[in-house]
């Protein structure tokens, strides 16, 4: 029954349909509490009649609506109204994949980034342990934006048939007949094999139609065919699909293997997780781009029909010889000449031997921990060399796209612990580690290193070097030439050249280089003004070393923050630095991450600082600070999926940094979504209770959810930590928000004491005035805070706590004049 525009469905008026499937009618609805558009789905009677089958999607829909992925539908709430259920969900402008397929076919390139994003959010979902199970075109939605949503996760369920006893509380997936011959209920064309058995499904269900999905935007056609569902159904189980169409050889091998992969129906021989099709779809898509880049083609286009992909070349050899030769035994056996067959089939039993011996023993390692190496001088003053020469061996080797290495965050949780590296192998998920030690004796090094493969504990590569400190760039060079050979990795000429690259010729600089990161790395004021004099002297000793340039910006960018520099010494200086490493050396991805993060927190030029993100992505697609200052940075602009699906991808790179970790839930808590960030920062603090921002982040959570208590002890838990004039003002709010305006204004006038004696900023008088209701003096000091150039000033669009001041023209005027759209 459709429903008439302005119908009022509780606090929900129905503008127009939208649409018609398998879980109601869809309609466009405006929320009146929160004034926004929704999609409003009404659920068919049908469907809830049951108590249990209502009780039970309920908990499903409720599980899915906690899902927090930019490639899932964002689901807002699940009720009730007149005997009508619904459920309001986000609205998306744009096409479904299948609207898309049926007006054109895609271009490979496209076909893999949709392809990615929704293995993303399988991989999102499945760690909640939610399963979608009618993963098909219809259920994709394609964004203006390129940003792709996957709908109805977990809703599934509630179209499943229910079971006719009770010892099945889990009601697994069945085809349903009708009372037509040849009707099956579901989507039979996208089920797995399991899930059209009528077996119960796990997440490799999911990965399996994700084949088929990905297979059709391929070849332009299903895999598996019939006259009607029950042929389909048929072709599911038994029948194995046809080769993807060869119109792009260069591609083929990799995504044939891919899909078939993806498409086993024995599910112990699919992908067993999400994460790993992830892995393949992105690896397969970032080589293609960087192909494509080195060879001067533009990537958008259709870059797959000049690349080659990472060879393997036993795999088509072994398959090519089986293929031939089993079809010649099998001519000879119907000649009967069994003596040459019999000749054939053990030639063919040998050659499938030494295939897949080759295979096993030459394929190339694609995961690398590099383990920070031993100061095996016991001197804590050459730290820095081996924590140097570590960091050097990460930022070099990760540039090769055919490698996953993993950053020096992730590794350097385990320096100093004496622990078995295959262990550590196994727990971080790579194929091998590389593990080293560095003794100074005189003027000369001795370095030791071992590649150890973690499937089998072999060593694959192992070496020793003593350079003289001089020449330790020769010696950096060597090791990574030798790394790529233990890991069996053919290296184009360009690949030789990026990690082979030195970025200065003189020694001294080279040192002073390494000790400036070791100081920055540590991120205090003091140790940030000792990585500065370091990077200084490197600049000193060699003028046109780049690399020193963009330490330099490193440093002097996170002053601010650390050390309560005013932004304009900091910001300032960090520019400068950067346009100067960029003059010498234009394809330094870290130095257009500092250019582009100063251009938006300080020069307040968002598209400048956007084109110059995407630049160092393009540069370096591993490197995770440019992901998460890209991230935050589309955050403060109010392009939050945007920025969380950085953000996200930054954590992809590097798990276990904290302050991206942390930045994801504080982007969360930009975007509203206040119970995504409590979770994340609350995962966050179970990789180290001790770091003070997330305590921090979590008290401006707990702040706006009304949870005064939680917030008054996460501040003071930083103070305690990192204390500093921003947490005073964060507590004046609380104490002002929770109506205690005596022991805020008692705050408010210690700030002013302390700004006697040092800086502080502007913007932390206006977010306590802000708390007390003081519109005007909130004002006032966000002016003074414009007037200072202060980075903070673009967080006043997306900043919750000054929501009280939106209406005021004069805010608005703020926001426009710090380059951000209202």
């Amino acid at each position: 029954m459709t429903i008439a525009p302005h119908t009022q469905l509780d606090h929900y008026e129905i503008l127009s349909p939208l649409g018609k499937g398998g879980m109601g009618e869809v309609y466009l609805a405006h929320d009146a509490r929160l004034s926004r558009n929704v999609a409003l789905k009404l659920l068919p009677a049908e469907f809830t009649q049951s108590p249990d089958r209502v009780r039970r999607f309920e908990h499903e829909a409720k599980a899915a609506s906690a899902l927090n992925h930019p490639n899932i539908l964002t689901i807002y709430e699940i009720g009730v109204t007149d005997h009508t259920h619904f459920i309001a969900t986000e609205y998306i402008e744009g096409e479904t994949l299948r609207q898309c397929l049926s007006r054109e076919k895609l271009s490979l390139n496209a076909a893999l980034e949709i392809a990615t994003q929704m293995a993303s959010a399988l991989a999102a979902a499945h760690d909640a342990k939610i399963i979608h199970r009618d993963i098909k075109p219809e259920n994709v939605m394609l964004r203006k934006d390129g940003i792709v949503k996957v709908l109805d996760f977990g809703l599934a369920k509630l179209t499943e048939k229910q079971p006719t006893s009770s010892h099945d509380s889990e009601a697994p997936t069945l085809i349903q007949h009708t009372t037509d011959a040849g009707t099956v209920m579901g989507t039979a064309s996208y089920m797995s094999p399991e899930q059209a058995r009528g077996e119960k499904v796990d997440a490799r269900s999911d990965l399996f139609s994700l084949g088929i999905v990905l297979y059709e935007m391929l070849a332009g056609q299903r895999p598996f065919e019939g006259a009607n569902m029950l042929d389909i159904v048929g072709a599911v189980l038994h029948q194995e699909p046809k080769p993807l169409p060869s119109n792009n050889e260069a591609a083929q091998p990799e995504l044939q293997r891919i899909v078939s992969k993806a498409l086993q129906k024995d599910r112990e021989q699919r992908y067993q997780t999400s994460k790993d099709l992830l892995l393949d779809l992105q690896t397969l898509k970032h080589e293609l781009e960087i192909e494509a880049r080195l060879k001067g083609r533009d990537a958008s286009n259709e870059v797959a029909q000049t690349v080659s992909l990472r060879p393997n070349p036993t795999d088509q050899l072994q398959d090519n010889h089986t293929s031939s030769s089993t079809q010649i035994i099998l001519t000879e056996l119907k000649r009967h000449k069994l003596g040459v067959a019999l000749t054939l089939l053990l030639l063919l039993a040998v050659g499938s031997y030494f295939a897949f011996f080759a295979r096993s023993n030459n394929a190339p390692i694609d995961s690398l921990a590099i383990l920070p190496f031993t100061n095996a001088s016991g001197d804590p003053e050459m730290e820095y060399l081996s924590d140097g020469l570590t960091e050097s061996l990460i930022n070099s080797l990760a540039q090769l796209p055919r490698l996953r290495v993993l950053p020096r965050t992730t590794v350097f949780r385990f320096k100093g612990k004496a622990e078995d590296p295959q262990r550590i192998g196994k727990e971080l998920g790579v194929r091998a580690v590389l593990t080293g030690r560095v003794q100074q004796r005189g003027d000369s090094l001795v370095i030791q290193t071992e590649l150890i493969d973690v499937t089998g504990g072999a060593q694959l590569w192992g070496d020793r070097y003593n350079p003289k400190l001089a020449n330790l760039l020769a010696a950096q060079s060597e090791v990574v030439q030798a790394i790529a050979g233990g890991m069996r990795l053919k290296l184009s000429g360009a690949e030789q050249s990026r990690v082979s690259k030195k970025y200065t010729e003189s020694a001294e600089a080279y040192q002073l280089y390494l000790k400036g990161r070791f100081h920055w790395n540590k991120r205090t004021g003091e140790t940030l003004k000792k990585a500065i004099e370091y990077f200084n002297q490197a600049i000193e000793h060699d003028p046109r070393y780049a690399l020193a340039y963009a330490g330099l910006a490193d440093a002097y960018m996170v002053m601010h923050f650390h050390a309560g520099v005013a932004p304009n010494e900091s910001y300032g200086k960090a520019k400068s630095a950067a346009r100067q490493a960029l003059a010498l050396d234009e394809t330094l991805a870290e130095a257009h991450t500092a250019l582009a993060y100063v251009l938006f927190r300080y020069d307040w030029k968002p598209a400048e600082a956007f084109r110059e993100f995407q630049r160092a992505i393009e540069l370096n697609p591993n490197y995770a600070t440019t992901h998460q200052w890209y991230g935050e940075s589309l955050t403060l602009a109010g392009r939050f999926d945007e920025g969380i699906a950085e953000l996200r991808r930054a954590q992809e790179l590097d798990p276990f940094s904290l302050v991206i970790n942390t930045d994801l839930g504080n982007a969360c808590y930009y975007a509203r979504r206040y119970d995504a960030a409590i979770e994340q920062l609350h995962k966050t603090l179970e990789l180290d209770q001790g770091f003070a921002y997330t305590h921090y982040n979590l008290g401006l959570a707990y702040t706006m959810k009304g949870m005064y208590p939680a917030a008054l002890a996460e501040f003071r838990l930083t103070q305690q930590l990192n204390n500093g004039p921003y947490l005073l003002a964060n507590l004046a709010y609380v104490y002002a928000a929770s109506g205690q305006h005596a022991e805020a204004l008692r705050l408010l006038n210690q700030m002013q004491e302390i700004a006697k004696q040092r800086y502080v900023p502007a913007y932390s008088f206006a977010l306590a005035y802000a708390g007390l209701g003081e519109r005007e003096q909130s004002l006032q000091w966000l002016e003074r805070s414009y007037q200072d150039r202060s980075s903070d000033m673009t967080y006043v669009k997306t900043e919750p706590r000054f929501d009280s001041l939106r209406s005021d023209p004069h805010f608005a005027a703020l926001v426009r004049r710090v380059g951000l759209p209202e």
